[in-house]
């Protein structure tokens, strides 16, 4: 693993290959499994420390290393340097509205991997690249806990549009009614990556099934949330008491319990 070795203590790497393509995953915890899949600019200690909290509920969590360094810290530099290798990867389809990136096909492949080796559900945490990746995964039944948090594609065009083809949005509606799926999402108010637009579109698709958390990062916030404030989970999370950031991190939590380990019938 390199010198980030420390930030990846507990995980264990390996390599997955689903239709003709090799990455590397990183894995830990026992109980059931949740894909998380990271933001730029990739497996960052504070993406593994998200990962460390559903471990330490009793889940299994597995990260596709899909871009960066894993363990590396954020840093401008390599932000930009990954999101321009974003842009011209042919996995990832930045700007592409009413499509969904090629990567998804294999994440795909890896969930229902998960879902053979533990017969049963699958959960899935996407941030900021691949927040609305989540959506695709839910073209397999198996997907049953979705949540997006601050989903930043398309970037630009379509600021209201989903990065998800109409046979993805069809399938959502269907296992809303019939399945009674449900997709939470996070944002903070101000996030001019993920507009309140984009919510609005899952809202009307949805309705009560888009459960959606948003976070007040305007002007003079109460909680003291810098303006441009944008990933809830990682980088802009304030774990203390009483926090919104907090409060919707405990609610993921929450909601990957419910849907991946419910309780048993009366």
């Amino acid at each position: 693993m390199g010198e980030y070795d420390q930030a990846l203590r507990g995980f264990v790497a390996s390599e997955a290959t689903f239709l003709g393509v090799t990455k590397r995953v990183f894995r830990g915890g026992e109980g059931p499994p949740v894909l998380v899949m990271a933001e730029i600019p990739g497996i960052t200690p504070r993406v593994l420390d998200f990962a460390r909290r559903l471990i330490d509920r009793g889940m299994t969590v597995v990260l596709p290393d899909l871009f960066g360094v894993a363990g590396q810290p954020p840093r401008a530099h390599r932000l930009a340097r990954t999101i321009a290798k974003a842009c011209i990867s042919r996995e990832f389809s930045m700007l592409a509205r009413h499509k969904a990136s090629p990567v998804t096909d294999w994440l795909r492949a890896l969930a229902r991997s998960l879902h053979e080796e533990f017969d049963g559900p699958v959960g899935a945490v996407g941030m900021c690249l691949t927040g609305n990746f989540a959506l695709t995964l839910c073209l397999d039944p198996w997907m049953t806990a979705p949540v997006l948090s601050q989903p930043s594609l398309p970037v630009a065009i379509g600021r209201s549009t989903l990065h998800a083809t109409p046979e993805v949005e069809e399938t959502l509606v269907r296992r809303a009614k019939e399945d009674g799926l449900t997709v939470l999402g996070l944002r903070f108010s101000g996030d001019p990556l993920c507009p309140r637009a984009r919510f609005d579109a899952l809202s009307s698709l949805l309705g009560e099934r888009f459960e959606r958390i948003e976070i007040d990062s305007g002007a003079g916030n109460a909680a003291g949330h810098r303006l441009l404030a944008h990933s809830v989970l990682t980088e802009d999370l304030i774990d203390e008491t009483g926090q919104p950031t907090q409060t919707a991190l405990h609610r993921v939590l929450e909601f990957l319990e419910e849907r991946l380990r419910p309780a048993p019938a009366e």
